[in-house]
């Protein structure tokens, strides 16, 4: 199933997509309650009625949608209360970085804020503060239940389903050792290299664990203005979606809504020398089995 938020008479919707098409949930079922307010996949969620949803896709047939691509999607989660990444977490991604560089013993993880956060169709900002502006396609996972300390072995029994990322990133911050007093290197600066506004696209749905058997073996690929930038294989990451729950989950409640990205693959700009985005450039994250996320590139 995949479920979205859209934009219906200035209100956000809960929609389920199926064949080009998109139905209100709340049409569907008026009975759904939801425990936390407005209709929102956060609240789906945090209630836990994920499970009672493909009855309700059940009664699609005979009803009538509007075309998926006439409404303006928003994130398919809006207030998670944690974004966590994954870096270095691809094999081709490691090489281009360093032909010397071995993977990691354990997962690195890294965050982004709610200020990051943006959906399809809404524009990656290149800030006054940076000019060099790079693109890192992701699966995305999002958690379903809540855990703590899980073990591998249950780790996939928390997911709730999948999405689209983008980990935009500012290099001449991340990857700068500058210090006010000068002298000083503390090393990479992470927090203001990952973590600026609209830096952190995802979408264009939510397509539910049930829909996709092994997330491990997926295509996924990113193109600026059409001419493609990065290709790949889920496969290809050192640390696969059970060992990173688990890994994150040691010590910390990830809890429903939660949203963790599991690293990019070759072909960033920092390591190919291709330009960095510039006001004007498209994006466009693809993976199979779930879609495109596209957003537009602007000047702040």
């Amino acid at each position: 199933m995949k479920l979205a938020h859209y934009v219906e008479n200035n209100h956000t919707q809960v929609g389920i997509v199926r064949n080009g098409s998109i139905y209100d949930l709340q049409n569907l079922s008026d009975k759904l309650q939801l425990d936390s307010g407005p209709a929102s996949i956060d609240a789906i969620l945090a209630g836990g009625h994920l499970d009672s949803l493909p009855s309700v896709e059940d009664k699609i047939d005979g009803t009538k949608g509007m075309p998926a691509d006439s409404v303006t999607l928003r994130s398919p989660i809006l207030n998670p209360e944690k974004i966590l990444l994954m870096a270095v977490n691809y094999h081709s991604h490691i090489k281009e970085w360093s032909k010397q560089a071995t993977p990691p013993k354990e997962p690195y993880l890294f965050t982004k804020f709610r200020n990051a956060l943006i959906g399809p169709g809404e524009p990656v900002l290149i800030p006054k503060i940076s000019a060099k502006v790079d693109w890192e396609v992701e699966l995305a996972v999002i958690i379903g239940k809540p855990g703590k300390n899980i073990p591998k072995e249950n780790a996939m029994r928390h997911v709730a389903g999948y999405a689209v990322s983008n980990d935009v990133s500012f290099r001449d911050w991340q990857l700068s050792t500058r210090q006010p007093d000068g002298t000083t290197r503390l090393g990479l600066n992470w927090v203001k290299g990952k973590g600026l506004d609209a830096s952190f696209p995802l979408g264009p749905w939510l397509v539910t664990s049930d829909e996709i058997s092994n997330p491990q073996d997926l295509q996924i690929s990113l193109a600026v203005n059409g001419k493609t930038r990065q290709q790949s294989t889920t496969s290809d990451m050192v640390f696969q979606i059970d060992s990173i729950i688990e890994y994150a989950s040691k010590g910390m409640t990830l809890k429903p809504g939660d949203i963790i990205s599991t690293g990019t693959p070759q072909g960033v700009a920092a390591f190919t020398g291709v330009p960095y985005l510039k006001d004007g450039d498209v994006l466009e994250g693809k993976i199979e089995r779930i879609g495109t996320l596209r957003n537009p590139v602007r000047l702040e």
